[in-house]
């Protein structure tokens, strides 16, 4: 008799975990996404820490808006083995300035950008997938419309376009104006999920106990979405970066004097054969940065779907 017993002891314990922590769980164990989010997280400390932010110092003694004398051609002085920093350890650029400074005051607005763009284009995708796929009719046929629109244009020529029209504002302007046209592809998924949801037995049982649409949205539908918002909200990051990159390479994205690692590559284009350096490193970050959110955005998309198999969490 205590066999059974036993295994059913275990069986409920399997399965006593909440959704959220069986999400957790299969992330946690997703050795692409546990990598990319130390790799990232360690870009994003080393880029805050080495030269600060704002009045707060950092631990680099260099300034990147700072012009020097240029030191055996501005070649870098970082070494491997052994390991040493040097004075200069990306090198310099033509004015001589400190490129592991300028290098890091780009990394500093390209994830900036990314992730404001995100965060912006996840709010606004969200709210116009979620509000078409429940009320359905003539607010469904305006915001779908609309969608459609947006995705017609080119992205890169809108996003120009609205970059050139957002120049004086700064990078928060530029940050706003490219969410404002990232958004559609999260619309129509979030839509497609609300059209599914919006049929269920427990939303029927919520509108049949009089419960207001607000609330069916806010604590019935879009929890239920989390997962489809959470996986497109991370590859956004990683579209936003490349996008800021384009339009800085092509003179739509970052003003001087402010800098970012596409403006970088821009700016010394015409050195890559003569000083590659000054091209490779922001080229190196960017890479960097793209590839782990998108594997992060992987382990989030492997951990959200509901089509793993629940034994071997």
């Amino acid at each position: 008799m205590m066999e059974p017993a036993t295994g059913t002891t275990t069986t409920t314990e399997q399965k006593s975990y909440s959704q959220n922590q069986l999400v957790l769980r299969r992330f946690l164990r997703h050795k692409g996404a546990m990598a990319s989010m130390i790799v990232l997280v360690f870009v994003t400390i080393l880029a805050i820490s080495s030269i600060g932010v704002g009045p707060i110092p950092g631990w680099w003694d260099k300034d990147y808006t700072r012009a020097a004398n240029v030191i055996n051609g501005g070649s870098p002085t970082l070494s491997l083995f052994p390991f040493t920093l040097g004075e200069h350890p990306f090198g310099q650029d033509s004015t001589g300035k400190d490129y592991f400074a300028l290098v890091m005051r780009g990394t500093q607005i390209s994830l900036l950008i990314a992730f404001v763009v995100g965060l912006l284009s996840t709010v606004i995708g969200t709210i116009i997938g979620g509000l078409a796929g429940f009320y359905r009719g003539w607010v469904e046929s305006v915001l779908m419309r609309l969608t459609d629109l947006v995705i017609v244009i080119p992205l890169l020529v809108l996003a120009a376009v609205l970059g050139k029209i957002a120049a004086s504002w700064g990078v928060w302007g530029l940050a706003l104006m490219l969410a404002l046209v990232t958004w559609t592809g999260l619309a129509r998924l979030v839509r497609g999920e609300v059209l599914s949801l919006r049929e269920r037995e427990f939303v029927a049982s919520a509108r049949a106990i009089g419960t207001g649409s607000r609330r069916i949205i806010f604590k019935h539908i879009l929890p239920n979405t989390v997962g489809v918002i959470i996986v497109s909200a991370t590859l956004s990051i990683a579209s936003a970066i490349l996008l800021e990159t384009a339009l800085s390479f092509l003179g739509f994205g970052v003003r001087p004097p402010d800098v970012s690692l596409g403006s970088l590559i821009s700016q010394y284009q015409n050195a890559f054969t003569t000083r590659p350096w000054l091209f490779w490193w922001p080229g190196l970050f960017i890479l960097a940065i793209a590839l782990t959110v998108n594997f992060i955005g992987d382990g989030l998309r492997d951990a959200f779907d509901p089509r793993q198999n629940r034994n071997k969490d």
